[in-house]
């Protein structure tokens, strides 16, 4: 497959060669945003697909419809990607749009046309238990070696995509100056319901019981790892090879417990600790 070996430099980090180019990101960074998008901005494995399907149903008004028969990626179509340029030109429809970009190269654009973000967290430890077993069937992804090199390249920012905690802090220190919503991962897995209706209200839509009860059904991990149009089995195994694992593989709070060392713990909490210092962020399940 194509550019599946090459790695792109951008913005400080290295990304994947097969979804971006150079051309792509000049486009996602110079992108003409509409006072009636909806960005979904997170760092990888932090709940993303998650709220790709939340956003489809609150906008459908609970029709199952476009979730089960239009792949995720055309519904809320990536930004920086090479595929979605003209998917995300033409449309003159309301668009969800998806990113992994850092706010610094996305808020000028955002703070101009107003668009709404919705900015989603998640305990970093688990982000990164979640990111090693991707890497290890997403062909386009390098070998992420052991668990702990992989961890140990996860702390110096030095993964694709880069630093967990510069992504966290560049987009909430903008929070005030964005449309910015924020909602954590851990937020969604203990009450899907009042996280919903929470964001309904931010979005101005209004939820009728019967919507809520639609998406806390669909959107549930069971009915997503299922849904064909969201587990990502559609990708050629050139790309992701579906015998070395799942897209959605747990879905739960607190996997990393069946990963870290006692030692791992220790030092993830303290350079937790030393990028956090000075910042009014707090994330109470970060040091559990």
């Amino acid at each position: 497959m194509d550019r599946m070996e090459v790695t792109e430099t951008f913005a400080g980090m290295s990304l994947p060669g097969h979804l971006h180019t150079a051309e792509s990101l000049r486009f996602a960074s110079s992108f003409e945003f509409r006072d009636t998008d909806v960005v979904i901005a997170t760092y990888p494995k932090s709940g993303t697909t998650w709220m790709q399907e939340i956003l489809t149903l609150l906008y459908s008004q609970g029709n199952l419809l476009p979730a089960k028969t239009i792949p995720n990626w055309f519904r809320a179509p990536w930004l920086e990607h090479i595929y979605f340029k003209d998917t995300l030109q033409e449309t003159s429809e309301r668009r969800l749009i998806t990113t992994h970009l850092p706010c610094h190269v996305l808020a000028p654009g955002l703070k101009k046309a107003k668009a709404k973000v919705i900015y989603i967290a998640r305990n970093p430890k688990d982000v990164v238990v979640s990111f090693y077993h991707f890497h290890k069937f997403a062909k386009f992804l390098p070998d992420p070696g052991s668990f702990n090199d992989f961890l140990m390249r996860f702390l110096d920012g030095t993964v694709q995509y880069g630093s967990w905690f510069d992504h966290v802090k560049g987009w909430l220190s903008h929070q005030e100056e964005l449309e910015l919503f924020y909602i954590t991962y851990e937020d969604l897995h203990q009450d899907l319901g009042r996280s919903v209706q929470r964001l309904a209200a931010w979005l101005g839509c209004p939820l009728p019981p019967e919507v809520l009860r639609a998406i806390e059904q669909h959107c549930s991990f069971s009915s997503m790892r299922e849904n064909v149009m969201v587990n990502y089995t559609l990708i050629p195994s050139e790309i992701m090879d579906h015998s070395q694992g799942q897209f959605m593989r747990k879905g739960t709070v607190g996997d990393w417990r069946d990963h870290f060392t006692p030692m791992q713990t220790m030092l993830f909490h303290r350079l937790y600790q030393e990028e956090m210092q000075g910042t009014s962020l707090h994330f109470p399940w970060a040091m559990d």
